[in-house]
């Protein structure tokens, strides 16, 4: 056994075979769903539905995803046993320590997606194809041959295409074979990039230990830190730039948002430099109270600014004549 090996060797995982299980589907990731929401609120400015339907195509799509990300990391997890052996805090996870059996992964992936595609069937057609693309996504990143997330760059590109889908189920929740805007979908894409990126510079920096790392997740044998900040920087350009298409076509109002969101942007960026950062496992970002504070009085503005309208702000966009 090598030097790094015996660093990690991992300790026995704890609780009883459902619990393992359970884990395995990662209920507490839920809440990243909620990027579904903006897709639902994007929808309004294009279609006025009842509020009952509202409510119920909202709440059904929302489970939909749900139990679709949970058959994703259920397999994800799994796959991944062997190489986050090399993790600190992942080597104790119970696929890392071989306490799981793949049938009942297997059958645990099956059910997962079954219920999730069947949900997803009620809400409508557009809506269940986006799931099942999302679920084929899963696979692409997580199996062999693809297993994209062991390729720089790409890892970060296919895994954060779950965002702009994320999106495309919170739209198709409420409107039917028609896609929304392309800035906004690419802004949402190239956004979640930026998130993916700084993840990964936060795990690099966090093992500081290149060999162990380049065990752990092979693209690492590839990414520095300079490298994933460098390309971190790029995404957030790029999402500002296709947000700023969005914003200023489809409601010039939304500009006065602007400015919050490249705060956010930095914010973000400067919880990834903390040592054990937030950004590292983003699930744990509401110990950051300030900044969740700052992303809900964000959406409060945005939903506000839905309803206000600012003739004046024409003028950014216009051209002004001078006598």
């Amino acid at each position: 056994m090598s030097d790094a090996m015996e660093r990690i060797a991992p300790r026995e995982a704890g609780g009883s075979a459902w619990q393992r299980y359970l884990g395995i589907a990662r209920v507490d990731h839920w809440v990243k769903n909620a990027f579904m929401l903006p897709g639902t609120t994007l929808a309004l400015l294009f279609v006025h539905p009842s509020g009952e339907l509202l409510l119920w195509h909202a709440a059904l799509g929302l489970l939909s995803l749900c139990l679709c990300s949970s058959a994703n990391y259920t397999i994800n997890e799994y796959l991944d046993g062997e190489s986050d052996r090399f993790h600190p805090v992942k080597r104790n996870r119970p696929a890392a320590q071989r306490l799981l059996d793949a049938r009942i992964v297997m059958m645990q992936y099956t059910v997962l997606a079954s219920l999730g595609l069947g949900a997803a069937s009620m809400v409508g057609r557009s809506f269940a194809i986006t799931a099942g693309v999302l679920l084929g996504m899963g696979i692409l990143y997580n199996a062999r041959p693809a297993r994209t997330k062991d390729t720089p760059y790409l890892d970060v590109l296919s895994e954060s295409i779950n965002n702009p889908l994320r999106l495309l189920l919170g739209w198709f929740a409420l409107v039917n074979d028609v896609l929304p805007p392309s800035s906004i979908m690419l802004s949402y894409w190239m956004g979640g990039a930026f998130l993916m990126a700084v993840k990964r510079f936060s795990e690099l920096r966090g093992i500081a230990d290149p060999e162990r790392a380049g065990l752990y997740r092979r693209s690492f044998q590839f990414y520095t830190e300079s490298s994933l900040l460098v390309s971190a920087f790029f995404y957030a350009i790029c999402s500002a730039f296709f947000l700023g298409v969005f914003l200023i076509k489809y409601r010039i109002e939304f500009l006065l948002t602007f400015p919050l969101f490249s705060l956010m942007f930095a914010w973000y960026l400067a919880i990834a430099l903390k040592p054990n950062s937030a950004a590292e496992a983003p699930e744990r970002l509401f110990s950051e109270r300030r900044f969740v504070i700052f992303v809900a009085v964000l959406c409060a503005i945005a939903g506000i600014l839905f309803y206000v309208d600012i003739p004046g702000l024409h003028i950014l966009v216009e051209p002004i004549t001078v006598r």
